[in-house]
């Protein structure tokens, strides 16, 4: 006699840390999130595996990897334009002459 299918508690957390990686991405703090979201997933995902589809959830533990990887991809966009707002920051130095009005 085959058990009944359960509920996968940690598909639901892999999924809520997701979204939270992903409100919190263009922030750059959703990194923290994002990573325990996609470790955790790859764990719940071996379960699910070695349970031979008695565990259920596997929506949630996608969806919530998507959301981690798309809170990684905001909080990467932030810092690449972060450093180049700094490097057109440093650009605007003030030009002209570095040295005395008198000097050859």
């Amino acid at each position: 006699m085959d058990p009944e299918p359960a509920p996968a508690t940690k598909a639901r957390a892999v999924f809520v840390l997701g979204l939270v990686a992903l409100l919190t991405g263009a922030f750059v703090g959703g990194v923290i999130p994002a990573m325990l979201a996609l470790l955790l997933a790859r764990q719940v995902s071996r379960e699910h595996y070695a349970a031979g589809g008695y565990l259920l959830g596997a929506k949630w533990i996608r969806r919530g990897r998507t959301l981690a990887w798309i809170g990684v991809v905001l909080a990467l966009t932030t810092l690449v334009i972060a450093a180049i707002a700094g490097l057109l920051h440093l650009a605007e130095a003030p030009g002209g002459q570095d040295f005395d009005p008198g000097t050859d």
